[in-house]
């Protein structure tokens, strides 16, 4: 089973939901600020994803610029960076989408169409 993990106040999470339902793609659905990612699903995911560590950061949000994170993370370790992605919800990267076999970060119609191509 898909799981498409969102915000719903977000309009690209809305985008992406919308996407879904239209091809019909079965998912469930999870709240990211009410169910955050652990430090494990968050290891598990970056690791399946093989995309770099950077693109779990929801780098337009507002807690990852009061946090001045895009100058800190050059200096964390990958432990480091996901612990601080698993502490709170809204500084994860979303829409993400877990599928058997990928992990998809943010909404980029062009990437999902490749990752569902016969739809």
């Amino acid at each position: 089973m898909n799981i498409f993990i969102c915000y719903d106040r977000c309009s690209t999470c809305k985008k992406a939901e919308k996407w879904l339902q239209e091809r019909g793609i079965a998912y469930e659905k999870r709240p990211i600020k009410e169910e955050n990612p652990s430090f494990e699903e968050l290891r598990a995911w970056w690791e399946k994803s093989q995309l770099p560590l950077k693109r779990f950061f929801n780098t337009s949000g507002q807690l990852y610029k009061s946090m001045n994170l895009k100058e800190k993370l050059k200096e964390m370790s990958d432990e480091e960076q996901l612990k601080l992605l698993a502490t709170d919800g809204m500084l994860v990267k979303r829409p993400l989408l877990l599928t058997e076999d990928t992990v998809l970060t943010g909404f980029k119609e062009t990437e999902w169409q490749e990752r569902f191509p016969a739809l």
